[in-house]
């Protein structure tokens, strides 16, 4: 059997009106111009936006729909009913699938208020974000070291042709030393200066809750569940202490 489900708020939150026959016109159920979502359980459904099947209508195939704004439906409806399972339509929107809401209200179904006792936000782990920046890069200098041999040697034997005694052995002395300075410094690489690109990472912490794991009594039972909005003081339940929102 056909049979369809409308909710008054997105994701199958708020009251619903399910059923498996054509209707007309919503306003008699209390629910003309309220759905914000719907699920159809079986079959093929036509909605429209006047009474009587009127304005603008979309076939919805068996699935989940949970919103009706992209379809420019949200808020509208006022009229709905099975159409044939083999018939063609121009205006049909492509099946959605997935699972309900798992939280969402069943037709007919009375709600209480459980008293919330505690709240736990639970975060996904923190996440390294890594950019690229240029950065400048200075080369040192290197001293040319056979330079400096051949300096020193040459500076050696030209100290060592001035003055005598002594002060022959201090001229080449001092000689060497100067000969493998200048030597060093003939052909030495004075260092070089260029920009390249450098990765950097950080690791940042997820600033908002993923989901609040809650705690509640109903019943004389302690009862969890897991949302993905923060709850109030008290959350709705069915009998049964299962949550409904």
């Amino acid at each position: 059997m056909a049979q369809i489900t409308l909710y008054e708020n997105n994701e199958w939150r708020g009251r619903a009106f399910s059923t498996s026959r054509e209707i007309g016109d919503l306003n008699r159920y209390g629910f003309n111009d309220k759905a914000s979502s719907i699920i159809v359980e079986n079959g093929r459904w036509e909605i429209c936006d006047n009474a009587g099947f009127g304005g603008k209508c979309m076939i919805l195939q068996k699935g989940n729909y949970p919103s009706l704004s992209a379809m420019g439906m949200n808020d509208r409806i006022s009229s709905v009913r099975p159409v044939n399972h083999s018939d063609h339509y121009d205006n049909e929107v492509p099946q959605q699938t997935g699972p309900a809401y798992e939280y969402r209200r069943r037709p007919d179904e009375d709600i209480f208020q459980a008293q919330v006792t505690s709240v736990h936000a639970v975060y996904s782990a923190a996440e390294q974000r890594c950019w690229t920046e240029r950065q400048q890069v200075n080369e040192p200098s290197h001293n040319n070291v056979g330079g400096a041999i051949v300096g020193g040697i040459l500076g050696g034997v030209l100290g060592h042709q001035i003055g005598g005694g002594t002060g022959r052995d201090i001229a080449t002395a001092g000689g060497a030393v100067a000969g493998a300075v200048l030597g060093s410094n003939v052909g030495s690489n004075s260092g070089e200066s260029y920009s390249k690109n450098v990765q950097r990472c950080r690791t940042v912490p997820n600033q908002e809750p993923d989901s609040w794991d809650v705690t509640y009594d109903f019943g004389g039972y302690e009862h969890h569940m897991q949302t993905r909005h923060a709850p109030g003081a008290t959350i709705s339940v069915n009998r049964n202490g299962e949550p409904r929102q």
